[in-house]
Formats: C-alpha cells, structure tokens, sequence
C-alpha cells in the first residue's frame, strides 16, 4: 500500500509532536519531515515532495500566504493543507485564492483532521464543517432566503431517496469514501450520484449545494 507522505510545519513543537504521533498510528500516512519555519517548510517541501503539506497559517515566513504561494511556484505537485486557529471567512477565501487544497481547524477532532488530509491527498478540496456552516449562513444572510426561482420549484420531487441522502451527508462534511461506507455503496455510485444531483439542481458550488440543502431542511441541527 503507498503511504500517503505528509510534511509537518507548525511553529509549536509540542503540537508537531502531537501530529507526527497521530500519524504514526495511521497504516496509510506517514510524516516524513516537519518544521517550524516558513521558508524551511518551502525548502522541504521542494526537496521531500510530500503528497501533503500541513501547514500553520500564522507560523512565521508565512506572513500573507508566503510560504503557500512559494510551494505552489517551486512544488506545485505538493498539496496544501492549512491548520488554523482563525474561524475567519475573509482568510479562508484568500487561502482558497492563493492555492491552499484545504483548511481545517486546530480545534477540529483527530478523526476530522485525518480525514482532511486523506481528502487532499486523493485530490479533493476540504473545508472544515465549522467554517462551511459558517459560509453558508453568511450566504444565506446576504442573499436572503425569501421564495427560489421558478426552476428550483421542483427540485426536490426530481431527486431520488438516494440522492437526497447523498447531498446531504455531503454537505454535512463527509468525504465521497465516507458517505460510501456510512451507505455501504461504492465510491463511484457516490461520484455518479453527485453528478446527477448537480445536473438536476444545475449548481456546482459546494455554497449553492448548501444553501439548497438549508432551504430543504437536510441539515441536522448538531451539522457543520
């Protein structure tokens, strides 16, 4: 089985140690390197050529997305995950502008963050399911939630039982393996089933999949 190969940057050492142990009880992820530097991070990750890079947002030589923008220029194979402490929807939009694969939650449970770096790794981009709840309310704040177009009228009477489950787990967080397993169908049923969902809702946007889930009650009240 290939490891998934993560590199650790993060200015508190205690928390690095903390990641590199997590890691290592995991049979398909593996730390190969880990620093509390900015441009060390950018050095490594040109040199090591991780599948992923966990990456601290605040750590030094990462002012305004230094060292994000420097990997995607001299790594750009490498994909980057950022660990934060800031809930903060403008930091999470430049983030996503300046190339970052995704964002989770230093208060996010291990198993979340596991599976965030897992999500990149096969591709996929990874919001945590606090700031997605986050984005949407604003959205749906902005926007308002007043009656939909004509077209969406019958949305929901044109989605099957199965997609319904589908889109809602998720846009409740889980990835294309997890809603496989918690359906017990296959990763590609999964793949096919959003692609449906898409063509029938005519929106590809995770926001635009959220705000219909919100209007259409799918979302638990304990969701992202």
């Amino acid at each position: 089985m290939n490891k998934i190969r993560v590199l650790l940057a993060d200015d508190h050492t205690v928390l690095r140690a903390g990641l590199k142990a997590l890691l290592a009880t995991q049979p398909d992820l593996e730390p190969v390197g880990e620093t509390g530097e900015g441009s060390e991070a950018v050095r490594l990750a040109a040199t090591l050529q991780p599948d992923v890079l966990l990456l601290d947002v605040t750590m030094p030589g990462n002012e305004r997305f230094a060292a994000l923008h420097a990997v995607r220029e001299r790594a750009p194979g490498v994909r980057v995950l950022l660990l934060t402490m800031h809930e903060d929807e403008a930091i999470l939009r430049e983030a996503l502008r300046a190339g970052a694969a995704g964002y989770v939650l230093k208060k996010a449970a291990e198993a979340e963050l596991l599976s965030a770096i897992r999500a990149v790794a096969r591709g996929e981009a990874f919001v945590d399911p606090a700031m997605t709840r986050a984005m949407i309310e604003g959205y749906l704040g902005a926007t308002g939630t007043g009656r939909r177009p004509e077209s969406r009228e019958t949305e929901k009477n044109r989605l099957t039982a199965r997609e319904i489950e589908v889109l809602k787990l998720i846009v409740e967080g889980y990835t294309n393996k997890e809603t496989a397993e918690k359906l017990v169908i296959s990763v590609k049923t999964v793949e096919t089933h959003k692609t449906h969902i898409a063509e029938k809702l005519g929106v590809k946007s995770r926001v635009e999949w959220l705000r219909y889930a919100r209007e259409k009650g799918l979302l638990s009240s304990g969701g992202p």
